[in-house]
């Protein structure tokens, strides 16, 4: 009896997991490479085989307001999404900076990273003065070059002012903060990107990338065209990040009307990459 109640156990769990599998169905054309679903336990923390964090208060390069943390406060999985959560606490981070504010930044830097493909993510942001969520990459190249010299990929960022838009930005050298490769999508009239899940992706290749929206193209950059009069560090593989960042010199800084804790959801992050 308890064999075949083993048995009929397994058997389930294998069930369980070819139906979650059978739910991630490939766009036409293309073959999944890398995914998080960020079914775990509720309250733990990421897969450790699959991120990594970045840590600390330095502003990062933004004058931004957060310390980022590795706490399950600030980052943990909830309800088979991921949940990045912004609080409004005084706390000093590995650096020794004390910071008023505390949130999270994952990457997958030195557990995948690729060249060329689709990179997606099905993420519900926060509203909020000072809300600064983020899915972006950057090349390997990081490790040994300062950016922009390293690329940057903006798939999705958001500021308050704009809560129907979404940007995506191309950063490289020659074209960094003030002088960007950028595409922009307006929900219609009233309507809010933090009002539901939206899924953003980039579909990259050697020649351009093509940002969309749930689906829809609304923006292409060319890459292997001299117009620029740029060198574009776009040939070589890119990590990802997801973050949300506390103030800083784009979205401002919170104000009495932010409703903190800031939660940033994340259902999903896949990664796919042409069929030959």
């Amino acid at each position: 009896m308890l064999f075949q109640r083993l048995v009929v156990f397994l058997a389930a769990g294998i069930f369980v997991s070819s139906a979650i599998a059978q739910k991630i169905v490939a766009p036409p054309g293309w073959k999944l490479t890398w995914h998080d679903e960020f079914n775990g336990r509720d309250g733990s923390s990421p897969d450790p085989k699959k991120w990594v964090y970045d840590l600390g208060g330095s502003g990062w390069y933004n004058h931004e307001l957060e310390t980022y943390t590795a706490r399950t406060k600030n980052v943990r999985m909830e309800r088979g999404n991921l949940v990045i959560e912004a609080h409004r606490e005084d706390f000093t981070g590995v650096d020794g900076k004390p910071q008023h504010f505390t949130s999270a930044r994952l990457k997958t830097l030195g557990r995948f990273a690729q060249q060329y493909g689709r990179f997606e993510a099905r993420i519900k942001i926060p509203q909020g003065r000072g809300a600064w969520p983020a899915f972006w990459m950057e090349g390997v190249s990081a490790a040994q070059v300062k950016w922009p010299a390293c690329g940057e990929i903006d798939i999705m960022e958001n500021i308050p002012k704009d809560p129907g838009r979404v940007y995506s930005t191309l950063h490289g050298p020659g074209f960094g903060a003030s002088s960007l490769l950028q595409a922009r999508h307006d929900l219609p009239e009233g309507q809010k990107l933090a009002d539901d899940f939206h899924v953003y992706a980039v579909e990259w290749s050697k020649e351009k990338m093509t940002f969309f929206l749930d689906g829809a193209a609304y923006g292409s950059m060319v890459l292997d065209t001299p117009e620029h009069g740029r060198d574009l560090p776009f040939d070589q593989p890119f990590f990802m990040i997801l973050n949300l960042a506390v103030g800083g010199d784009w979205p401002g800084p919170p104000d009495a009307s932010t409703q903190f804790p800031l939660r940033m959801l994340v259902d999903y992050v896949r990664v796919y990459a042409k069929k030959n």
